[in-house]
């Protein structure tokens, strides 16, 4: 799953997102492209469990295009 995060800045924002998804699935993959604000995720856990950890830590996802 991909999403679009277009308050994720600097690598402070990338280490803050990634942790959010481990807390929710410690055996995640998660890629981050920084430049683009693009966060891929290879997860058992849905979607929509991950969305919520990423706004409750304070970014707003929404589907990459």
């Amino acid at each position: 799953m991909q999403f679009q995060i277009d308050n994720m800045t600097c690598g402070g924002c990338a280490r803050s997102v990634t942790k959010a998804i481990h807390s929710v699935d410690p055996q995640a993959k998660v890629d981050i492209d920084l430049p683009q604000k693009r966060v891929t995720v290879e997860s058992g856990v849905n979607r929509s469990a991950v969305a919520s950890v990423l706004e409750g830590a304070g970014f707003l996802p929404r589907p990459a295009a």
